[in-house]
C-alpha cells in the first residue's frame, strides 16, 4: 500500500502557481536532455522510500488547504557543497488537483496515510475542475464538495 508526503507549497498563491513552477521545471529537466519532472529538495529523507515509490505522492498544502498533488517518481539522498546531508524528491510532470481539505502550518514534510489523503478532484467530473478555487474551498467547508 502506497504511503505520501505533505508539504506546505510555500511561494505559491495558487494551484495555477504551481502547475507553471512544475511546467518551467519539466522544460529545464527536457532542455537538459531528461525525462520531465520537477524537483523538490528537502533536509530530512525519508525513512520509508519503499513505501513512498510503491505509488506514493507529494500532496501540496497551498494558502491552508490541501489541493493537490505530484507523484513521486524516486527518491534521492545526496550531499551538498557544505556536507550535509540532504534529499532530492524526483516528482512527476502532472498536478492533480484534489478535494480541498484544511490543513495548519508545519515545518518540513509529514508522512500521508493514503486513508487520509483527499481524493482526486478530477474523478468527481469536469465541471468541477472548472470550477474557481474559491468556489470549490467554500463547497468544500460546507460539506457539499
Amino acid at each position: 500500500m502506497a504511503l505520501h508526503l505533505i508539504k506546505l507549497c510555500v511561494g505559491c498563491e495558487s494551484i495555477e502557481d504551481l502547475r507553471e513552477w512544475v511546467t518551467e521545471r519539466s522544460l529545464v529537466a527536457i532542455a537538459a536532455g531528461l525525462e520531465p519532472h520537477s524537483l523538490h529538495v528537502t533536509r530530512m529523507v525519508p525513512k520509508r522510500m519503499r513505501e513512498l515509490l510503491d505509488g506514493g505522492s507529494l500532496y501540496w498544502v497551498i494558502k491552508g488547504q490541501v489541493s493537490a498533488r505530484q507523484p513521486l517518481v524516486d527518491i534521492e539522498e545526496f550531499t551538498d557543497s557544505d556536507g550535509i546531508g540532504r534529499c532530492r524528491l524526483f516528482l512527476g510532470p502532472e498536478v492533480i488537483e484534489t478535494m480541498p481539505q484544511p490543513k495548519r502550518p508545519f515545518q518540513g514534510w509529514r508522512y500521508l496515510e493514503t486513508k487520509d489523503a483527499p481524493r482526486d478532484l478530477f474523478a468527481r467530473g469536469e465541471s468541477e475542475r472548472d470550477m474557481p478555487a474559491e468556489l470549490k474551498r467554500e463547497l468544500a467547508e460546507l460539506g457539499l464538495l
